[in-house]
């Protein structure tokens, strides 16, 4: 039996959606692109640090380096997505229209978060769907979080996983920040999920 978690549509207004697209889905982002690109709502992507991130840990780098290093790595991938057919932007705002971030300039600017190789771009999109109030998408190579063998529809605390940072979901439970981790291989999922379909995923928050 498919275990199916729905995008929920208790809010009377979305104002945006931050959608993580990692670095594991590179050789997906002709296909996701232009389906993000469709969304009928405000909504923002913030790109992994993918094989550019890969280079930081295999300098050796440590501490505050390999912190800034793994943030321009973030640019660098988000220019690759927007080689795709999307536009880029460095402020940290709604956009009128899909958008993806540069995020270096505004985590320079806030420094937010601990400088840890526990913290990845998994955590810095959750910071961006806290600060712009909006609803986070995590699209992975995978379906979502599981135990046991079995898919979690709904986390409400900490588990131990290696689908997220080790600072992820306590970073979201904290924040009360609503959070999908979904399968970005198959758009169709993606379509429906931004339809307020029910969609295999796990959801990761208290408010739902």
């Amino acid at each position: 039996m498919t275990t199916q978690v729905q995008h929920g549509t208790t809010r009377k207004k979305i104002n945006v959606t931050v959608v993580k697209l990692g670095g594991s889905l590179t050789s997906h982002a002709a296909d996701i692109i232009p389906v993000l690109r469709a969304a009928r709502r405000p909504l923002l992507i913030v790109p992994g640090g993918g094989a550019f991130a890969d280079l930081v840990r295999q300098s050796g780098s440590e501490a505050d380096a390999a912190h800034w290093m793994a943030c321009a790595a973030m640019d660098q991938y988000g220019r690759l997505l927007a080689a795709q057919g999307i536009k880029t932007t460095t402020r940290l705002a709604v956009p009128q229209h899909p958008r993806v971030l540069l995020p270096y300039c505004a985590l320079r600017r806030y420094d937010p978060l601990p400088h840890s190789w526990d913290i990845t771009s998994d955590t810095i999109a959750a910071w961006v769907a806290g600060r712009l109030g909006g609803d986070l998408l995590v699209l992975k190579s995978v379906d979502g979080i599981t135990a046991a063998g079995k898919l979690l529809t709904l986390v409400k605390k900490p588990v131990t996983t290696n689908v997220v940072d080790p600072y992820f979901i306590p970073y979201v439970l904290e924040h009360r920040i609503r959070a999908f981790i979904l399968n970005g291989t198959d758009t169709t999922r993606i379509c429906r999920w931004f339809e307020g379909e029910r969609v295999c995923a796990t959801g990761i928050g208290t408010t739902f």
